[in-house]
């Protein structure tokens, strides 16, 4: 137990920790590689569910993949519409 003004260290293995250090340090990709690292080696509970959630914070967002998808579609008709009108 911690004593007064102490607190008490995070449950987890030190990877775990390494893996979130390395994403809070704007290192995503890398934390990534780490966490799947971390889940191919049979860890335990707590730490199978720290690099679980560490893979879906880091994941790439559906919505992106859509807007992606539709500001290309945009540009695509901006572009046969210039051809159209100058060709």
């Amino acid at each position: 137990m911690a004593k007064g003004g102490q607190t008490p260290p995070e449950p987890g293995a030190a990877e775990v920790k390494a893996a979130w250090a390395r994403k809070e340090a704007g290192d995503v990709a890398g934390a990534r590689k780490d966490a799947e690292r971390i889940l191919a080696n049979n860890p335990s509970p707590e730490d199978r569910a720290e690099a679980e959630e560490l893979l879906r914070r880091t994941s790439t967002p559906r919505s992106l993949y859509g807007f992606a998808l539709l500001g290309a579609a945009v540009i695509i008709v901006l572009l046969v519409l210039a051809l159209s009108r100058y060709a």
